[in-house]
């Protein structure tokens, strides 16, 4: 009887798994079929219709009825539209789209949901110094909740571009230098934006950008030219947004830049050849903010020129440029965009729309009684909180910190008391003033057993013009117009009545960013002149670092007994500060992007090149070898850094074999020991070098990581597997392989001081 019910049990389960598999099957040709339908009812205007995704961030319920903007609804002119905040005017609008155009076809809305919604997660540059993926995919998760509550179906996340100029503002949005990291947060991020299959109503689409090479432009200036080589595209940027495609992502943004001296928006090569064809991407793609008509002043053509070609190179949807509306039927007509090319376009945003389950229920995201619920909760808040906590990173500390819950704190610097710029840049969905400042946090946590006092003791930055320009979008520091020397005996006034001084001092939120790129990377005039005079108080000081980038801190470094760098932690940031610097939480965040001694070094990154003279191993200088008169080519802050209020010690490594067959795998093991009195988190760093190549390989990659707890005193081990597709590489030919030969391996806290063990990969 036993053995008719298991095989009872073991039919049905196998019948279950043929349901299962037949289902699978029966939804994509439902999904065509659908579609196909749909199709042949469609005119070619409203086929182009699909393609349009205009910005109408402003548009209210009544302005939705009477708008230009409306009437295109009306006409099937519109695809979707992005930025409308607020779920009853996005409930509106896709009725207007469902009820009054003529085949009732839902619009997608989108938003720059980047490091949350209106609870606000670290800036991803921040986030990515967590090195913790689960709370990465969480992140995302809660942004996917709030952002559906409120009608938003699809997010221009996460930005995957790889980028080792710290001048460029918009490293402050991704996740820093290495691909390998990249690539291991772009899945996290998409599997907590779009869930298990985007079938519920809190899931939504994600989209990968910006594709591709846009954290490359030269000389760290926004929007400007990127030209490499393919083989070094392929080794060392391409490998996060083929993650994010082979991770399910639903749409891609093409990026601004050219590539191989084609406007990316217009690369059929990047479009077609690599990402659909190569890499087998099934959804579709859109452009940037007016990518297309931007083109025109690469030089590729006029207005109709651009948009057929970047139809042609596989473009699906239009942001902002009205190109593909306004020429794309006459380009028709002329024989230079065929009606197969814009059905495939076309097909592709319908597939979409059908994936999200909004031609099931246009109005999935429309529930009017979910934002009050689920936006801005007291369980995500605590989330963000921990989360931000995670990513600070402890540069420097003499003994300083922990601080005490007593006496008197003075929190000191133009960064103090600001509300507006603790949630940090791309942060479109935030309410400013849900953010306390650093000076409200702290006052909160420590209740009565502390006093903190506050002066601002400097503007931003002494130049006038410069702070209007770094304080946009409602992110103001209120410049006061005392002198300089006013603001400063103010400050002294306050901090001679302290204890410790907190200097809360660097960049604004709007200093990093999009369009924010700079040149000169150290603390600004007159807040270095605050931290100097701070410093000759002869009182403990505490530098709280406010920065969207890699900043030049070779001065502070050399002077300041701690340096705590709190990137733009979010809405829950003062909080999550004050956590850290009281000691209730231990900071364990590590660098995901190296900081410069000066501008000079850049790009400065730990994964580079050797030259045939290379400066030998605790040299500083040695004539005819590659190296500076001036610096020596180490950073001041290697990449994986972070220091802890404990310390940790790494054995030597044990591999599990010194030879590994070409279909085989080894072992290499570690024993970390937390050697200090406080409880920690330490991010061990797996690194691999291949010695000999038919091509030139870094001096390290990364290639793995965790994440571990350890108590005080306590040790564990450590393991990586390392097997040969872990040491593959595009070689001259960029055929993906990996070679026989010699390999170090290399572990340890950061990707300077590690213990190293080598091992063979022998031929087949």
């Amino acid at each position: 009887m036993k053995h008719f019910v298991r095989r009872m049990q073991a039919l049905a389960a196998s019948l279950v798994v043929v349901a299962a598999g037949l289902q699978a099957q029966k939804a994509p040709r439902d999904m065509d079929r659908f579609i196909d339908q749909l199709m042949k009812k469609m005119t070619l205007e409203e086929k182009i219709g699909q393609l349009n995704l205009p910005v109408t961030g402003e548009i209210t319920t009544g302005q939705a009825k009477s708008s230009d903007v409306a009437k295109r609804i009306r006409n099937g002119e519109v695809g979707g539209l992005f930025n409308l905040k607020g779920v009853e005017r996005i409930r509106e609008v896709q009725r207007q789209a469902v009820e009054e155009s003529r085949l009732g076809i839902p619009l997608l809305f989108g938003m720059d949901v980047i490091h949350g919604y209106e609870t606000i997660f670290p800036i991803p540059l921040g986030l990515s110094c967590t090195w913790d993926m689960k709370a990465i995919e969480e992140s995302a998760r809660i942004a996917a909740v709030e952002a559906s509550a409120d009608g938003i179906s699809w997010t221009f996340s996460p930005m995957v571009d790889v980028s080792r100029d710290p001048r460029w503002g918009r490293v402050s949005e991704g996740n820093g230098e290495d691909p390998f990291l990249g690539a291991a947060i772009a899945r996290a991020m998409i599997r907590g934006y779009q869930g298990k299959d985007m079938s519920r109503n809190d899931e939504i689409m994600a989209c990968v950008k910006h594709f591709a090479l846009y954290g490359a432009s030269e000389a760290g200036r926004d929007y400007n030219t990127v030209d490499m080589s393919r083989q070094r595209m392929f080794n060392e940027y391409m490998l996060p947004y083929q993650a994010a495609v082979e991770a399910g992502v639903g749409s891609v943004m093409a990026s601004f830049n050219e590539v191989d001296g084609v406007p990316a928006t217009g690369s059929k090569w990047l479009m077609t050849d690599v990402l659909r064809k190569q890499w087998g991407f099934d959804g579709f793609v859109v452009t940037d903010y007016t990518g297309i008509n931007e083109m025109i002043d690469h030089g590729m053509g006029d207005q109709q020129t651009v948009a057929a070609l970047a139809l042609n190179a596989g473009v699906d949807m239009d942001m902002v440029s009205d190109a593909f509306s306004g020429t794309l039927k006459k380009s028709v007509e002329e024989g230079k965009v065929s009606a197969a090319a814009i059905d495939a376009a076309c097909r592709r945003i319908l597939e979409a729309k059908y994936k999200l389950g909004l031609f099931d229920d246009p109005y999935k995201y429309c529930d009017v009684n979910r934002p009050k619920k689920q936006i801005f909760t007291k369980e995500h808040r605590a989330i963000a909180r921990k989360t931000a906590s995670e990513s600070f990173v402890l540069l420097k500390n003499e003994g300083v910190l922990p601080l005490s819950k007593k006496g008197t704190i003075a929190v000191v610097g133009p960064l103090a008391n600001t509300r507006s710029n603790m949630p940090g840049t791309w942060s479109v969905a935030a309410v400013l003033d849900n953010a306390p400042s650093l000076v409200e946090g702290l006052r909160e946590v420590v209740g009565d057993r502390a006093k903190v006092v506050t002066a601002k003791g400097s503007n931003l930055i002494g130049d006038a013009d410069y702070e209007k320009r770094a304080t946009m979008f409602g992110r103001e520091l209120h410049r006061d117009n005392r002198t300089d020397r006013e603001l400063l005996d103010e400050a002294l006034k306050v901090a001679a009545g302290a204890d410790v001084i907190v200097a809360a001092l660097g960049e604004s939120s709007e200093m990093s960013g999009e369009s924010s790129s700079r040149t000169n990377l150290e603390m600004p005039d007159v807040q270095r002149a605050l931290l100097q005079e701070l410093l000759k108080t002869g009182k403990s000081v505490v530098l709280v670092l406010f920065t969207g980038r890699p900043l030049v801190l070779t001065w502070e470094e050399e002077h300041v007994p701690a340096i705590l760098n709190v990137w733009f932690g979010g809405s829950e940031a003062a909080y999550a500060i004050s956590d850290v610097l009281f000691g209730d939480v231990n900071p364990s965040g590590k660098l995901t992007a190296t900081f410069p001694q000066n501008v000079g070094q850049i790009p400065l990154f730990y994964n580079h090149k050797n030259t045939g003279r290379p400066l030998q191993e605790g040299r500083w200088f040695e004539k005819f070898r590659s190296n500076y008169l001036d610096v020596s080519n180490e950073p001041l802050y290697p990449f994986g850094y972070g220091l802890s209020y404990t310390t940790f010690a790494y054995s030597d490594i044990h591999l599990s074999s010194t030879e590994m067959s070409a279909d085989g795998e080894l072992t290499a093991t570690v024993t970390v020991t937390n050697t200090g009195s406080r409880d920690g988190a330490e991010v061990v760093q797996l690194y691999i070098r291949d010695l000999v190549g038919s091509v030139t390989r870094p001096v390290k990659e990364l290639k793995g990581f965790e994440k571990i707890f350890l108590k005080a005193g306590e040790s564990r081990k450590v393991s990586f597997s390392i097997t040969p597709e872990l040491l593959k590489f595009y070689n001259y030919d960029l055929q993906f392989v990996c070679e026989p030969g010699d390999f170090d391996v290399m572990i340890g806290g950061n990707s300077r001081d590690v213990k190293k063990a080598r091992f063979l990969l022998k031929g087949e």
